[in-house]
């Protein structure tokens, strides 16, 4: 007896599952948080010299988070000042992983008010994720130190310049970032809250961190067009981890640019214009006054 062959399958082949494109958002977070990446103390000891760190905020303690001092910017005198990650898992643990606490932000603006009485420009670095949210930071005055900040710079007389170099989060970067000139490289971000928790309260699902991410709208060009942020500076091909000697190159051809700008106004004309930078970001409008003045 002959073997019959074998019925040929003729049921539908399911077609292979092909993962979701990643959103750009989410890729540009990926490299803004790329642990490689230079932080704002590199960038700091890369285009100034003579930087002389000063600690303490005069009223509880230093904060290891957070680095300001007076330096010199192609031979001028400046204010510099930034938080510090750390590189180890020690280093950052040390540092909060550059979450500043309350002392920080005050020995920010301890800083800016030295540096405003001598007529010294301002520039300060961020790459937070936010600011210290423990409950010893909270006692101390968390929430005071950074509405302090925000509204000593906004009146400094002096010119000021804050820059994005990786995460700008909340009002932890906010409270550095009240500045004539707000940069951000080209593959940051800078939002009121991380995509995580965005995702957290919004879908009550920490995984959708991508799909929150497109929805933030925080990349350096979405809050370019926002009207947030003043400048986008290129990076190199890849990021900056990629080429630090040319980043430091990019950034110091733009800060050097805004700073002439500013310096080439008067002061209260700066003011003026700050301002009014501030006041215009957000912008309200109800459905009918849009459709009567259309």
């Amino acid at each position: 007896m002959g073997v019959l062959p074998m019925a040929e399958n003729t049921a539908p082949k399911s077609a292979p599952s092909v993962a979701p494109p990643v959103p750009e958002a989410w890729v540009k977070t990926e490299l803004a948080r790329h642990p490689q990446r230079p932080y704002p103390m590199d960038y700091i000891e890369a285009l100034f010299t003579d930087f002389s760190e000063i600690h303490g905020d005069r009223q509880f303690g230093d904060d290891p988070a957070m680095a300001a001092g007076m330096a010199r910017f192609h031979g001028q005198p400046v204010a510099v000042i930034g938080n510090l990650k750390g590189r180890s898992l020690k280093e950052r643990v040390a540092r909060k992983f550059g979450s500043p606490d309350p002392e920080g932000y005050r020995k920010a603006l301890r800083v800016m008010k030295f540096a405003e009485k001598y007529g010294h420009p301002i520039f300060t670095f961020i790459d937070l994720a936010g600011a210290n949210p423990g409950l010893g930071a909270e006692e101390r005055g968390q929430g005071e130190a950074i509405a302090r900040n925000l509204l000593e710079m906004s009146r400094l007389r002096v010119p000021t310049i804050a820059t994005v170099t990786g995460e700008g989060g909340s009002g932890g970067a906010l409270a550095l970032a009240v500045a004539d000139r707000v940069l951000m490289l080209e593959n940051t971000i800078y939002s009121v809250i991380s995509p995580e928790g965005c995702a957290s309260i919004m879908w009550k699902d920490a995984s959708k961190k991508q799909q929150a991410a497109a929805a933030l709208r925080y990349t350096a060009t979405d809050v370019k067009r926002l009207g947030c942020v003043d400048d986008v500076i290129d990076e190199p091909q890849g990021g900056t981890h990629n080429d630090p000697a040319l980043a430091f190159e990019m950034v110091n051809k733009k800060l050097t640019q805004h700073l002439a700008a500013l310096q080439s106004q008067s002061i209260e004309d700066l003011l003026a214009a700050r301002y009014a930078k501030f006041r215009n970001i957000a912008q309200f409008y109800t459905v009918a006054g849009v459709a009567a003045s259309a």
